[in-house]
């Protein structure tokens, strides 16, 4: 039950300005980075590939690099949000303050979720310059966009709780969500693999997130769209349950 509503907004302000004072390196450069996939991919390369699903693969590569970016910034700006407090031991300040658990994870993921769909939205925002868009279904967009940052931002928190040490805080978006997000289907179709490797790729669950998002803009998909909306609904009560046995158990919060 959240009684302190002014403990989650002072915590969700305060890395708010944290995103402010760092404006280069928490949105620009991400939208920069992007832009490149758009210039070399949209432009360069998908001029030469023909259409997929009647779709230019310029304009069928934006939800992919939309999610790409997505995936990665909520993990580590929530993983970053709760580790530095942990790091510099002022997290013992945090939990000793008039606000429960609950609410300090509302209040650190909801920033880290807020910022990647500020970015989120950005980049699609720059990718009209390089490509024709359509969108659909905006309202389903928005609901897959926000359902995506928060959860992920979930797994963020958690990943910020658990690590000990910067190696292991950059383990997981590194090392684990970009490759999964690269093999998801963010540039290709899996109709283009053979059927042994459609099957694997199945087994990745960036592949639902990718493909519900992408059948928002363009009504086209690798698999439905009610799957991917189960698989993120499914990842989203995990990590809510994650998250309550950390706040029951108080793992890595209390000394």
């Amino acid at each position: 039950m959240i009684r302190n509503p002014r403990a989650i907004l002072a915590i969700y302000l305060f890395e708010m300005n944290r995103t402010r004072r760092t404006l280069m390196q928490s949105i620009v450069a991400p939208v920069i980075s992007t832009s490149l996939y758009f210039v070399v991919f949209g432009a360069a390369i998908g001029s030469r590939i023909d259409e997929i699903g009647g779709v230019s693969y310029g304009a069928f590569i934006v939800p992919g690099l939309i999610m790409l970016m997505l995936l990665t910034q909520s993990v580590s700006n929530a993983a970053f949000g709760i580790y530095f407090p942990r790091f510099t031991g002022t997290i013992y300040e945090i939990l000793s303050a008039p606000a429960s658990y609950l609410e300090v994870m509302l209040g650190y993921v909801g920033a880290a979720a807020t910022k990647s769909i500020i970015l989120g939205l950005i980049i699609l925002g720059t990718a009209w310059f390089f490509v024709p868009l359509e969108i659909a279904h905006p309202l389903l967009m928005l609901l897959f966009l926000v359902l995506t940052a928060f959860t992920f931002s979930l797994l963020g928190f958690i990943l910020g709780i658990w690590s000990e040490g910067f190696e292991q805080l950059q383990f997981v978006p590194l090392l684990v969500v970009t490759p999964l997000t690269f093999l998801g289907g963010t540039f290709y179709s899996l109709d283009v693999l053979p059927p042994v490797w459609q099957t694997v790729s199945l087994f990745n669950p960036v592949v639902y997130l990718v493909s519900g998002f992408r059948w928002s803009f363009y009504e086209v998909a690798d698999v439905h769209v009610a799957i991917s909306f189960a698989v993120i609904l499914a990842f989203l009560a995990i990590c809510i349950a994650l998250v309550a046995w950390i706040f029951r158990s108080g793992y890595r919060l209390k000394p």
